[in-house]
């Protein structure tokens, strides 16, 4: 088996015979670890401020990371089937709401390429066209890629997606530039984040609500008056996204839908696995 982490070449060192004698008379950090508290030291002494002292600890604590260390993996991977008719494909393109999507023929093993969201346009400007036509080319890479190496390759190729493999050759993830940038400045918000202090349940102008999939079942039965228990009464969860989750029996997916104590919950939007936010509205009863 290779190792998932292999040492890097040794480089040749361009010091200057003052910058070595310097750094003999004033040894500067060993480690990373050292370099860090180097930081911290900066950020105490007012030198650098908290922002930069994260993002400068996420820099050095990014050079020791893989692909594989970020990757989303195979099981959580949104997927699109060239077989697939295209209307079926243009829903699963909007409900899962991202802008890349990896393309298979067959077997989800064998990537073809990367579909753009936004290509699919094209077809109604002119139908002619083929989604297969519309692909671009896939970047694979191994699981052991280092993401210093990996980002510099996503600015070489103007690439933002790349097809992580395993060391027998199968699809293991996929890791995208927003995963590697979000180990240097934090995770990248997007317009379903909010602050923290901003609230979790808000009314939409359709009479429903927007429900945070973080929010406490205690919130959530006090806001809507309802008694929220699972198949098994003596399960416990803390958070909506949790209990909903455990009985839909799989990671939820944007649009897909669950009824619980009285209520209508479609999922708005997920994020590394879980559910962010839920659209909630009570059940209609239909008429006689």
């Amino acid at each position: 088996m290779s190792d998932p982490h292999p040492s890097r070449p040794d480089r040749e060192d361009k010091r200057t015979f003052l910058q070595k004698l310097a750094e003999f008379i004033h040894p500067g950090p060993d480690s990373t670890d050292e370099l860090i508290e180097t930081l911290v030291d900066a950020e105490q002494n007012n030198i650098i401020g908290a922002e930069s002292r994260r993002m400068l600890e996420g820099v050095l604590r990014m050079a020791d990371m893989t692909a594989g260390d970020v990757m989303v993996p195979t099981t959580r991977m949104d997927l699109v089937n060239i077989a697939e008719p295209l209307d079926s494909l243009l829903r699963g393109v909007i409900d899962a709401g991202h802008s890349r999507f990896p393309v298979f023929e067959g077997e989800r093993e064998n990537i073809i390429g990367i579909l753009l969201a936004k290509d699919l346009l094209k077809l109604y400007r002119a139908p002619e066209h083929s989604i297969r036509a519309m692909l671009r080319p896939a970047v694979f890479v191994p699981e052991s890629k280092w993401l210093n190496d990996l980002l510099t390759d996503f600015q070489g190729n103007r690439s933002h997606l790349a097809v992580v493999i395993d060391e027998f050759g199968r699809v293991a993830g996929l890791v995208t530039i927003e995963d590697i940038l979000e180990e240097i400045v934090g995770e990248i918000e997007d317009e379903f984040d909010i602050e923290e202090d901003a609230g979790d349940i808000f009314s939409l102008a359709d009479r429903t609500f927007r429900v945070s999939g973080d929010t406490t079942l205690e919130r959530v039965e006090e806001s809507f008056k309802v008694k929220l228990v699972g198949s098994d009464p003596e399960d416990e969860f803390d958070t909506i996204g949790g209990l909903i989750a455990h009985e839909m029996g799989h990671v939820p997916k944007r649009g897909e839908r669950f009824t619980l104590a009285g209520l209508n919950f479609v999922v708005m939007h997920t994020k590394g696995g879980a559910v962010k936010w839920f659209k909630v509205s009570p059940v209609v009863d239909e008429a006689p």
